[in-house]
């Protein structure tokens, strides 16, 4: 087998990192699209989660101060100071 010139291992070798070169630009494509998709969706998580707390704070704002702790069965705790 005749080995190849340098020339032609120079030009094969630049073939293979051309090659390799357009595959990481699509990767690199791919990767920042996902990237802007899951920023997006960060960001609106982070404004549900925004809404659903002020949604709280307003519902604990209209808690009256000096209710008495009531038990899930909707009867008043033995803490109860009306007792």
């Amino acid at each position: 087998m005749e080995q190849a010139s340098p020339i032609d291992q120079i030009a094969e070798r630049v073939e293979r990192l051309l090659l390799r070169y357009e595959e990481l630009q699509r990767t690199n494509v791919l990767l920042t699209q996902q990237v802007a998709t899951l920023t997006q969706e960060r960001d609106s998580f982070k404004s549900r989660l925004s809404a659903a707390r002020s949604r709280v704070d307003a519902l604990l704002e209209r808690i009256p101060q000096n209710a008495a702790p009531v038990a899930a069965t909707g009867t008043p705790s033995p803490t109860d100071s009306r007792f």
